[in-house]
């Protein structure tokens, strides 16, 4: 007797499409997964299951820019999130010293473990905390992981603890009482290993709370480690990447584009954060001290003086910076001649300097240099590189193709990455859709093709990930393109005047002018039209961006007159303000998580100090979504009907089914 739903048709079903050999070789592999109907069914009632779940909190934050002790803050605490949560079910039973020592020990568990290994005096007082701590973190966990199907909690929990936290999470229904938990604890004090437990916890905890963590661009430049800001990353268990013209740039210096390399430099250099460079990528920096050393031995460097003070001397500091600024300017101008189609010829300044008069033509007129000393540029042949400049370079650019870490980094990002995302109605990416003042979008030069909208991400994506494996002039070439040109989704400026910046006092001519796009994104009929060309429903759509720090101090809002549009990089950095958002999709509403100056983890772990940030409601919905309304939830559909296919074609023996084990038979 075949399996029903309890009711007959009141006609005969019609018989299921023969299979084409392309189906049938698509659904072998689901067919091993799923050897029977009843194998079928039951992953047909779990997923059916998980569709009535509360959709998963995603965060996203936007233009890291290197400030990795500020974004580990940030991570542990689930942008302040985890505060409310736990003062509902621990503040009426604990004090407030226990629960600020609570609160620390979630947001660094390796700290304070440390410190208390260090401090206490016997194993008593390391039994008493642990036993004290884990009887709360459970319930945490068990609060949190109701959240989640029991498949994707497994593959969340630590390995070596998987099995007893199965046991954990169960625990108050299991009847067990105190004893339970205090076996264990003891057990594993016994061993060393109990604030072992306690720290995986915490981090379990902290994983829990954040389904998907999106970094909408930025990752590098500026702030201190970069390089840290990416390992961090990638120890998270979900999270995804919006590229930014930053990542790009990092990507091409890592793939060997020589003029990317330059700048990489130079903006280490402006920051004086080299120890990215040399600690984080294992690049020496000894070919361009070198340079510096030699080429502008006489040269005081006055207006490429490194933005804070460190352990290497400011005046070799200054000097390598002009030395990697001359060398990105003068590997720019062939670039920029190989490719008409750019329309950057303006960018070309070298040859347009009368190194007699002091003075530079561009911006429509001549101006003076302020400084006038090029000891590596000849006036007849100006984009040519010295002997020094030519082995430096080599030197540096072997250093950064073969960093492992550098590339580790790039394809991580690469990987988990993509132009922009949508997400339960919410539209990301970083920078614009590049536009004229109608709101027309304008096209862009993508692999011999113009693209324009929602094409140009599209096309722009393709060539990204294929420059990761092949390499290919072109392809890194636009990724220089990706970093400063005027199209650019990732730039939104009419030109980059970092030469002007460098060598012309007159403010004039540093003048950068933003796309149109950030004018109209105050406009609801072009938010519309922007929701509209990526798939976002554009009566319920938001479109979220970085790029362009929001001047809080001005009284400027993220949230756009058109009520449609978001700007999340509140200046992360900081070298920008050292505020920084998240943006927090709840099941019922979306928030905005303002953050405020992150001292130090010392501070933080010692003295309890938490940023506790300013939290608006962005939207509320009318419901609570779940995860049928979600992106997960299609996937999940899709593959119902894929399992549905799959049972069709066992009962008309178009596939074999395997027989159920022995014990399970009738």
């Amino acid at each position: 007797m075949r399996p029903t739903d309890g009711m007959f048709p009141d006609e005969p079903a019609a018989p299921p499409a023969r299979p084409s050999a392309r189906e049938l070789a698509l659904l072998r592999p689901l067919a091993r997964q799923f050897p029977n109907i009843d194998a079928a069914y039951a992953e047909i009632a779990r997923l059916s299951a998980i569709l009535t779940l509360p959709m998963g909190t995603i965060h996203v934050i936007s233009d890291v820019h290197g400030e990795h002790r500020k974004l580990r803050h940030v991570i542990n605490n689930a942008s302040g999130t985890l505060r409310p949560l736990a003062e509902r079910l621990f503040r009426d039973r604990m004090t407030p010293e226990e629960f600020r020592e609570f609160l620390t020990l979630i947001f660094y568990p390796a700290e304070v473990t440390e410190r208390l290994e260090a401090a206490a005096h016997d194993a008593a007082e390391v039994r008493e905390f642990s036993r004290r701590m884990l009887r709360h973190l459970f319930e945490l966990v068990r609060v949190l992981s109701a959240r989640y199907s029991f498949k994707r909690l497994r593959r969340m929990l630590p390995p070596e603890y998987a099995e007893l936290y199965a046991e954990l999470i169960h625990e108050p229904a299991a009847d067990r009482g105190r004893r339970f938990v205090d076996a264990i604890v003891d057990q594993l004090l016994r061993r060393g290993r109990a604030l072992q437990l306690v720290h995986v916890t915490c981090r379990l905890v902290r994983n829990l709370a954040v389904h998907e963590l999106i970094i909408a661009g930025d990752c590098w430049d500026r702030g201190p480690r970069g390089d840290r800001v990416v390992e961090y990353l990638r120890h998270q268990p979900n999270v995804s990447f919006v590229w930014g013209n930053h990542d790009v740039a990092w990507l091409g210096a890592a793939l060997g584009h020589e003029p990317l390399i330059c700048h990489v430099l130079r903006i280490s250099l402006r920051y004086r954060r080299i120890r990215q460079i040399d600690e984080g990528y294992g690049i020496p920096t000894t070919p361009l001290e070198r340079l510096a050393a030699t080429a502008y031995a006489d040269d005081p460097c006055v207006h490429f003086r490194p933005a804070v003070s460190g352990l290497r001397p400011d005046d070799l500091v200054a000097r390598m910076h002009k030395a990697a600024a001359v060398l990105q300017f003068k590997l720019e101008g062939p670039l920029i001649e190989r490719h008409p189609e750019w329309g950057m010829d303006d960018r070309r300044l070298l040859h347009r300097i009368d190194f007699a008069a002091g003075t530079v033509a561009c911006d429509g007129g001549v101006f003076p240099l302020r400084d006038r000393l090029f000891p590596t540029i000849d006036p007849a042949d100006p984009y040519r590189l010295s002997a020094e400049e030519a082995d430096c370079l080599a030197r540096t650019r072997h250093a950064f193709v073969h960093s492992q870490k550098l590339w580790e980094h790039v394809r991580f990002v690469v990987r988990r990455g993509a132009m922009y995302l949508r997400r339960n109605e919410h539209l990301v990416f970083h920078g614009c859709i590049p536009c004229d003042p109608r709101g027309e979008f304008l096209p862009m030069p993508v692999a011999g093709r113009m693209h324009a909208g929602r094409g140009l991400y599209d096309a722009i994506q393709r060539e990204v990930v294929l420059a990761l494996e092949e390499r290919r002039p072109e392809q890194l070439d636009l990724l220089w393109y990706l970093w400063s040109g005027p199209r650019s989704p990732l730039f939104g400026k009419d030109r980059i005047t970092t030469f002007e910046r460098c060598f012309v006092a007159d403010e004039r001519t540093h003048r950068e002018t933003k796309d149109p796009y950030f004018a109209l994104i105050h406009e609801p009929w072009f938010c519309e039209r922007v929701l509209a060309e990526f798939g976002v429903d554009p009566a319920e759509g938001l479109i979220v961006n970085g790029h362009v720090p929001v001047k809080v101090e001005a009284g400027e809002s993220p949230l756009k007159r058109s009520g449609k549009a978001i700007t999340i990089d509140g200046a992360f950095s900081e070298a920008y303000g050292d505020r920084g958002y998240t943006l927090v999709q709840e099941a019922d509403r979306t928030l905005l998580a303002l953050h405020h100056h992150f001292d130090s983890i010392e501070a933080a772990v010692r003295d309890g100090v938490d940023i506790i940030p300013t939290v608006t409601e962005v939207r509320r919905r009318d419901r609570h979504r779940t995860v049928a309304d979600t992106e997960a939830g299609e996937q999940c559909r899709c593959e119902i009907e894929l399992l549905e296919r799959l049972v069709e074609l066992y009962r008309a023996n178009e596939l074999a089914q395997a027989p159920a084990p022995a014990e399970f038979r009738p």
